[in-house]
């Protein structure tokens, strides 16, 4: 297994943070000039893994030993947890979880009949830097039935802390209609964990990448 390392120098397809990432992670200081709202809690639905996959790193596009990329838009998704005074949390484990791009989940006993892509990871698993910083590379959500686009979040700190929480794409459609996305009546909060894909052709040809900071109370 490989991980896509959160700090030092990485290979061409592995640099994970554009521009506005990368001047997120480097300006503590104005994230801690006010108290920070935390992220909301959601549910972690019916899909985390039964098992994990022998490969759980932070790349869920490239499984070792398969000959070719997961199906669907390459996607990069970084940030920081900090705690609610904007202080970083290191040492954080982070998992992600999100079906694939024929909206399967795998590692479930997804119903879904939709065929299954076996080169994509499905889960993956890191571990936040000193600064709090993390990253993934996976491929951008797709819906289900009954549910918009998203991905699922699980950070536990070293002592024990543990937030479950989702992310959600902004501009999609059903995002409106989301049985809990929806629930969030508070607008602050359903911006906390709606986030914004833009085109980073300088991290990696054809690719999207968001900032999803995850603030733990």
């Amino acid at each position: 297994m490989r991980e896509i390392s959160n700090q030092g120098r990485l290979p061409r397809r592995h640099v994970l943070l554009g521009a506005t990432a990368a001047t997120l992670l480097a300006a503590p200081s104005r994230l801690a000039l006010a108290a920070l709202a935390p992220t909301p809690r959601q549910t972690p639905g019916p899909f985390y893994p039964h098992h994990l996959p022998l490969d759980s790193d932070n790349d869920l596009v490239r499984i070792t030993g398969h000959a070719q990329d997961a199906a669907g838009t390459i996607t990069h998704i970084s940030g920081r947890i900090l705690d609610v005074d904007g202080q970083p949390i290191s040492d954080a484990k982070v998992e992600i979880w999100q079906c694939d791009s024929h909206g399967r989940y795998h590692y479930v006993d997804d119903r879904n009949p939709a065929p299954l892509d076996p080169d994509f990871q499905g889960y993956g698993t890191t571990v936040s830097a000193r600064d709090g910083g993390y990253r993934f590379r996976t491929i951008r959500p797709v819906p289900y039935p009954g549910r918009t686009a998203h991905i699922h979040f699980t950070v536990t700190a070293p002592r024990g802390r543990r937030l479950v929480t989702q992310m959600y794409i902004a501009g999609e459609p059903l995002n409106q209609r989301d049985p809990v996305l929806t629930q969030m009546h508070d607008s602050a909060a359903r911006a906390a964990v709606i986030v914004a894909l833009a085109p980073a052709s300088e991290v990696e040809p054809a690719a999207l990448a968001g900032t999803f900071d995850i603030v733990m109370d």
